[in-house]
């Protein structure tokens, strides 16, 4: 990579981070913290942890659409100060419904796939998988980072402090936006039109291989987001582990999931066994659900942590490169949209679907339901070629 490109990906994956950070930090703490708010119950809790993506996948594509026509930076800063307020109303909240309300209004302010794009126009095209796979090295880095703030934060000063903190990330994010990120020419109006926009998202759509990563990013979101209804409880009541001593467990296994990460992506990159090792990742997340089902002490608990951060970091670092190998040059924005809003919907679906079955069918069933949308992953992905693997730009020059 150029200087000029190197500044820019480190600071769009920044960029990105900052805003993952919004939907990871309160992961373990949302069902916790807002079960002592008035009226509050896991549907609700479920609601307000998932309506996040909701507003996200419903605004990914329009954001993207938007920001061909105006340009990328003025999307991204407007959606910025969008997760800005929406911060500031669910800080002040306290009842249930007004961190919906906040949540939803941060979610609105949908830059996923915009700040993707920005990432394609500022590099070349030898350098695009580079720059997506450390956008994605980022988000499993925000993963981290959050799992261990969130709950120092809200130990010490309470949850609304946990989204104040999330605006001051924005303020800051849009500063990096103004003063470190160039503008570039190709994301300037103008460059196509509303009939090959909806035809681009309407190839993306139909893309096979496109459609199994798709597929793949909306379970894995999912998941998480149905776990971390009960994963929380769960250090309470079989860890007997305090609320405000979580980041304790959530450090440790973090930093040991980068232990079991990397042989994955070794074998990956080295090795030539790209899909083998997805296969592998997905199959690590479907055996730690499981066991966060049945453990019964605080070491299998631990462990079948351990085991789903080793997974989902790994794929959620692969899986927004595979997009990029995968989706054609001419569809990338469209691509890379509908791929974020996959993400996003599967969030949706986890807090609320999750929060739903935690109410009226309990635990148990919320991890088989996780555990059995993992499984249908694992088919789909164990279908897939060396050749979706490598994308399209590799295949042809084989």
């Amino acid at each position: 990579m150029t200087a000029l490109e190197r500044r820019s990906v480190i600071s769009l994956a920044l960029l990105y981070s900052f805003r993952m950070l919004g939907l990871f930090m309160v992961l373990p703490l949302l069902a916790l913290y807002a079960a002592d708010l008035p009226g509050a119950t896991p549907l609700l809790i479920g609601l307000a942890l998932g309506v996040y993506g909701l507003t996200q996948a419903a605004f990914q594509i329009p954001f993207g659409w938007l920001s061909d026509r105006i340009g990328r930076k003025p999307v991204i800063v407007s959606g910025l100060v969008l997760f800005a307020l929406g911060s500031v109303v669910a800080g002040m909240a306290d009842t249930t419904g007004g961190i919906i309300a906040g949540r939803a209004l941060q979610g609105a302010g949908a830059i996923a796939g915009t700040v993707m794009a920005l990432a394609a126009d500022l590099t070349r095209e030898e350098q695009r998988t580079k720059a997506m796979a450390l956008i994605g090295v980022s988000i499993g880095m925000s993963f981290a980072v959050a799992f261990v703030l969130g709950p120092l934060v809200a130990g010490r000063w309470g949850l609304s402090s946990v989204f104040f903190l999330t605006a001051v990330l924005a303020v800051v994010g849009i500063a990096i936006v103004l003063l470190r990120i160039p503008t570039p020419m190709a994301s300037l109006s103008g460059q196509s039109s509303t009939a090959s926009g909806v035809s681009s998202l309407i190839r993306s759509f139909l893309d096979p291989s496109l459609a199994r990563l798709n597929f793949g990013v909306f379970v894995l979101h999912l998941v998480l987001m149905s776990c971390f209804l009960v994963v929380p409880q769960l250090l309470e009541s079989v860890a007997g582990v305090p609320r405000e001593l979580h980041w304790r467990i959530y450090l440790p296994a973090l930093l040991l999931s980068v232990v079991g990460m990397l042989p994955l992506l070794r074998v990956a990159e080295r090795g030539g066994r790209p899909q083998q090792m997805f296969v592998l990742g997905i199959a690590v997340v479907l055996v730690a659900v499981l066991a966060l089902c049945f453990a019964s002490s605080a070491v299998a608990l631990y462990i079948a942590l351990w085991g789903f951060f080793v997974g989902f970091n790994y794929l959620e670092a692969t899986l927004p490169s595979l997009v990029s190998k995968t989706v054609a040059a001419g569809d990338k924005g469209a691509g890379l949209g509908m791929y974020s809003t996959c993400q996003f919907f599967g969030a949706f679906c986890g807090g609320a679907g999750g929060g739903w079955l935690v109410q009226y069918t309990g635990v148990t069933t919320t991890f088989f339901v996780s555990a059995g949308l993992v499984a249908v992953w694992l088919f789909v992905a164990s279908r897939m070629s060396d050749s979706d693997m490598r994308g399209r730009a590799a295949s042809s020059q084989a």
